[in-house]
């Protein structure tokens, strides 16, 4: 009787850890979950600040010493500059569109920092001399990072992707 104790004790020890751990996994799934549904709702704001055609709004998204590029490879560092830099053509060519994300893929790299890859589609965009710009189609590749239980775009690289005809 004694000899089963003894394994009967290690395996409620072992079952108890398991347990443990299971949890601390449930813990992580629910605390990635809630993570990702930040980082969607950054993105909502962003969409929702470029619609507004709202420099300021915009740039708010950003991390203070972010880094922007956009699809010429031009780009802008930190939240003033990204403002700055997206103000002049909030006021023309793109004061009329509309951009919309179409799918979002997030990828943890580590608790607080994620990539994150988001296609989207932009109508409404003139030519310098007014002319209506087809419908595009992109790709935001974008790390994001944690601040004080804020999710922010740290750097973003944004492309043109070929529109089918």
């Amino acid at each position: 009787m004694r000899g089963m104790l003894i394994p009967l004790s290690v395996l409620l020890m072992i079952s108890a850890g398991a347990k443990e751990v299971a949890m601390g996994a449930d813990a992580n799934v629910s605390a990635a979950a809630t993570d990702e549904a930040s980082i969607r709702h950054v993105l909502d704001a962003f969409v929702e600040a470029w619609n507004k055609h709202d420099a300021e709004a915009f740039s708010m998204v950003f991390a203070a010493d972010a880094d922007f590029t956009n699809v010429r490879g031009m780009g802008a560092h930190g939240r003033t500059e990204i403002a700055k830099f997206h103000a002049p053509v909030f006021a023309t060519m793109f004061k009329d569109s509309n951009l919309r994300i179409v799918d979002t893929k997030v990828r943890f790299i580590k608790p607080d920092v994620a990539a994150v890859d988001s296609w989207w589609e932009l109508t409404g965009a003139k030519t310098r001399d007014g002319q209506e710009i087809p419908l595009r189609k992109g790709l935001l590749n974008v790390v994001m990072t944690r601040e004080e239980a804020r999710w922010l775009i740290t750097v973003m690289h944004n492309m043109d992707l070929p529109v089918a005809p």
